[in-house]
């Protein structure tokens, strides 16, 4: 029998699931447990860096695309900015970019609009066990942090967003080998259509080669940073603060 690469991660991953399931309650209660789950994150990492490579996520055709896509996590934003925008069409809104850039930026949505966009319809793998195949058109983020000019210093792109959750900002990053992946887009027309609020309007992140949790919606800046300490909760992202999730979920 022939395993694909990404078959074989699930199931090295769900054998050590099944292992700790038993036990899972009590270990999650010792400090040195946790940080050995955290420890791994980075090893994690590395062994599908090594096997994926720069390879691309599968994509689909039209036909594919599923009848029914649900949203998932905020489905709303109660800031009055955001509704200001919402009701404006986000005509006067604009995407900032700053932090460890040679030239902050602020984007309007025309702009962002106007550059070479790329289409493509790939599936959402959410941890909650549903998936769902969708279609995203936007310029990629590489190009787009092109603009700025990163500074040498530059590791990790951070995406501030207008919602809250759990009472937190929410907030992800990733970093700049998934940035400037060619399937790594700032989402704006999803399925043929504009976001609606539920999806993410007016921008969402869409990295291909990871988990439903890192796709962050209503994205309203980018800051880029030599290191995630410090930031929010200090793990790179809401469900990694909040929930432990691992801050690289490959797939």
């Amino acid at each position: 029998m022939i395993l694909s690469r990404r078959k074989l991660i699930g199931i090295g991953a769900a054998g050590a699931g099944g292992l700790l399931l038993g036990g899972c309650d009590r270990l999650n209660q010792t400090e040195g447990f946790r940080d050995g789950l955290k420890g791994a994150t980075g090893l994690n990492q590395r062994v599908h860096r090594l096997l994926v490579g720069d390879s691309l996520a599968r994509e689909f055709s039209e036909a594919d695309i599923s009848p029914v896509f649900k949203p998932n996590g905020s489905i709303a934003v109660a800031d009055p900015a955001y509704r200001a925008h919402l009701a404006q069409g986000f005509a006067s809104w604009a995407l900032r970019i700053d932090g460890l850039v040679r030239q902050p930026l602020m984007l309007p949505l025309g702009a962002l609009k106007a550059m070479p966009q790329r289409s493509q319809i790939t599936r959402h793998d959410c941890v909650e066990g549903w998936s769902a195949i969708g279609k995203w058109q936007g310029p990629q983020l590489g190009a787009v942090l092109a603009l700025a000019g990163l500074l040498p210093e530059a590791r990790y792109a951070v995406f501030h967003c207008a919602d809250m959750l759990e009472g937190a900002p929410y907030y992800e990053s990733i970093d700049l080998v998934e940035a400037f992946h060619p399937q790594t887009i700032l989402a704006w027309r999803m399925n043929d259509a504009p976001l609606s609020e539920p999806h993410g309007a007016p921008l969402r992140l869409r990295v291909e080669r990871q988990l439903g949790y890192k796709q962050a919606k209503y994205v309203m800046r980018i800051e880029l940073t030599a290191s995630l300490d410090g930031l929010y909760g200090g793990n790179g992202g809401h469900w990694e603060d909040a929930r432990g999730y691992q801050w690289y979920a490959g797939i």
